[in-house]
């Protein structure tokens, strides 16, 4: 049986979609099939708060898109977790960020590991995602001075930025693993777990694996509570086609 697992890149850059695209489908189980999407409206990066409440319209109208073309579950490919409890509330499929996705996994395999992520401004609503997530005794976030798009240029010095991070991170943290704090470092995990000789993980895959799994298991958002279904009530001015109910039936 065919599973098909959106995911999302809640930006514009359709070249960073590929990026991720291709690192879901690597470890993407033979039954999977990986529908990869770009929003089409909003930020080309999201570098911060303002960035991220202006994303989460996109990122909506296209989880409730795939919902209704099929999609099992759905992955939304930013390390801030954009959206991700209004994405759970709308959609009757599972929804995964890839933080917690990758947190989740790494505190599977370690007892200590840090965060290298992209800018000091993306660095601190990583901190408070950590806190929600009941890591923070054992999770170190790091910014690399990184701008997201950076990460698209190869003579930017964006990787040889990340690898000085990560190095000092291994030194002054003590870390036993490195956790990506970027969609856009996705392609580059399985490198820098052989140089550096640590586990390296990536949340792209690290939630496609766990979409899989909750399929596999039957398993969805649970709708009592803090997840149900959003109240029937009328939107206004250019928010109106995201009334409840009206989003996901358009």
């Amino acid at each position: 049986m065919t599973v098909q697992i959106l995911v999302v890149n809640p930006n514009t850059t359709a070249s960073m979609t590929e990026t991720i695209a291709a690192a879901a489908r690597a470890v993407a189980g033979a039954w999977t099939e990986v529908i990869a999407v770009t929003s089409s409206m909003g930020p080309a990066s999201i570098e911060g708060y303002y960035d991220e409440a202006l994303a989460v319209p996109g990122l909506l109208m296209e989880i409730a898109a795939g919902e209704r073309r099929g999609a099992q579950a759905a992955i939304i490919a930013c390390f801030d977790d954009t959206g991700l409890d209004a994405a759970r509330a709308m959609a009757a499929i599972p929804v995964i960020g890839i933080c917690e996705a990758a947190l989740s996994l790494a505190s599977f395999i370690a007892q200590r590991f840090t965060i290298v992520t992209t800018t000091e401004r993306s660095r601190v609503p990583l901190e408070a995602l950590v806190q929600r997530y009941g890591m923070a005794g054992r999770t170190r976030v790091r910014a690399a001075d990184i701008p997201v798009l950076a990460l698209e240029n190869p003579a930017s010095g964006a990787a040889r930025k990340l690898r000085g991070e990560i190095a000092r991170a291994i030194e002054e943290d003590r870390a036993e693993a490195i956790v990506l704090g970027c969609a856009g470092m996705a392609d580059l995990a399985h490198q820098l777990q052989a140089e550096f000789e640590l586990p390296v993980i990536d949340g792209v895959g690290a939630a496609l694996k766990q979409a899989e799994a909750l399929i596999t298991l039957g398993l969805s958002t649970s709708k009592r509570g803090a997840y149900a279904a959003p109240l029937a009530k009328d939107y206004r001015g250019v928010l109106k086609s995201f009334s409840p109910g009206v989003v996901a039936a358009e």
